[in-house]
């Protein structure tokens, strides 16, 4: 798909999910950050394979292993080119949050009590709890990152943070899942590598809007959900530098992932292969694939310009209504919006939302220390993707405004 092929209404008619109507009303999907839907090239895909090419991966010497084994290696190679790195440094797993566990267990028998393991108050629980549970294990430290009132960073002064606490391992969000707001990461990473620490970049949020380079970016671990890439459910991935992702111990361990079974010991394969126990989900890989081709037929910069044009019709929009506040950064985002209006329960705007055809997230999106930090018990989440048009806004700002009618 060409730039000038870039049209958002035909796009959108890729999208089969999204040509319904909810409650008498077209669907106006605005919950992209919870789940993007899907391409019908991805739907295609795992039922062909299901349908035609079903069989397990590797060590089969029939036909059916044989290409699926193929296909299933060719779309770790294209995630390898889709972030732009080796394709022995990515690993499948469930997911961001499976892999950002498989990466702190993998910590245990290397940090120590005189250790410190750095976050910051926006991470999603995902990239909170795997540290707790690791400091817990090993007497390591966990201390947190300074944020501002308003939830940006000054990221002057977490650099000192990191250059004085000299942490092990700093693991931080590109973009909030709450908010949409995009962390400078390349100073952060910079004063992290200057004390010898790991980084750990959680790019779930991040990584269908903004494509890294993953090798320019330069930290050790990233980790990415194929469901928030327009891939399905149940999938996901980790990148690791090759030095750091091998010296890991492994998370699981089972079929696949060894070099040699006794009754007594056994020895495990390099990485990728000695993080990857048991049957992988073939069928979500293969679908993923699929998506990662559509993605990357797509321009980079005419999407992000699409959406972050988008974003601003949108955000202007939100601000016009009395009474609405927002949370997140409108100047460095990447398509969400965090608002809550006067002192109603997002709750209670989601559902009647939901009434007109509307569908945004309300509660604390995992990021209960986030909600603390901005002494909100929740809010309300409109997430955009490149499939959402203007219409889409203009009916929401309408819906709103029509429930906050009804409220007051």
């Amino acid at each position: 798909m060409s730039v000038s092929l870039f049209d958002p209404k035909t796009i959108r008619n890729d999208f089969p999910t999204l040509n319904q109507t909810i409650n008498g009303y077209p669907l106006v999907y605005l919950d992209s950050a919870a789940t993007t839907q899907k391409p019908q090239c991805v739907i295609d895909a795992t039922n062909k394979f299901y349908t035609n090419q079903n069989a397990n991966v590797h060590r089969g010497r029939h036909t059916l292993s044989e290409q699926a084994t193929t296909a299933y290696e060719l779309v770790r190679q294209r995630v390898a080119d889709y972030f732009q790195v080796s394709g022995n440094e990515i690993v499948w797993t469930k997911g961001a949050t499976e892999a950002i566990n498989l990466v702190a267990h993998g910590l245990r028998n290397t940090l120590t009590t005189d250790d410190t393991i750095l976050i910051s108050p926006i991470e999603h629980h995902a990239n909170i709890v795997p540290w707790q549970e690791l400091a817990a294990y090993t007497g390591a430290t966990l201390k947190v990152l300074p944020l501002n009132d308003d939830a940006t960073f000054d990221i002057s002064q977490c650099c000192d943070v990191i250059k004085l606490t000299k942490p092990a391992v700093l693991g931080i969000t590109k973009a909030s899942n709450a908010l949409g707001n995009i962390t400078d990461l390349t100073p952060l990473i910079t004063a992290a590598k200057a004390v010898d620490a790991l980084t750990l970049v959680d790019g779930a949020q991040s990584a269908l809007h903004l494509r890294p380079n993953l090798t320019k970016l330069d930290c050790d671990f990233y980790v990415f959900s194929a469901h928030k890439m327009l891939g399905p459910t149940g999938l996901g991935g980790l990148y690791g530098r090759y030095s750091a992702l091998n010296a890991l111990s492994p998370y699981q361990t089972g079929g696949e992932m060894i070099e040699k079974v006794t009754l007594t010991q056994s020895t495990y394969r390099d990485a990728p292969a000695k993080f990857e126990a048991g049957t992988p989900n073939i069928a979500g890989v293969l679908g993923f694939g699929a998506a990662l081709e559509y993605l990357m037929a797509l321009d980079q910069q005419t999407l992000k310009h699409y959406e972050q044009q988008l974003f601003i019709y949108a955000a202007n929009a939100l601000m016009e209504i009395d009474g609405i506040c927002i949370y997140s950064d409108l100047k460095s985002n990447i398509g969400t919006l965090c608002f809550n209006y006067k002192n109603e329960h997002p709750y209670d705007l989601a559902t009647l939302l939901d009434g007109y055809g509307i569908a945004v997230r309300s509660g604390h999106h995992c990021t209960q220390p986030l909600m603390t930090h901005l002494k909100l018990n929740g809010s309300l989440r409109a997430s955009f993707a490149f499939y959402n048009t203007t219409k889409d806004v203009d009916q929401f700002i309408t819906a709103l405004k029509e429930c906050i009618a009804l409220l007051d």
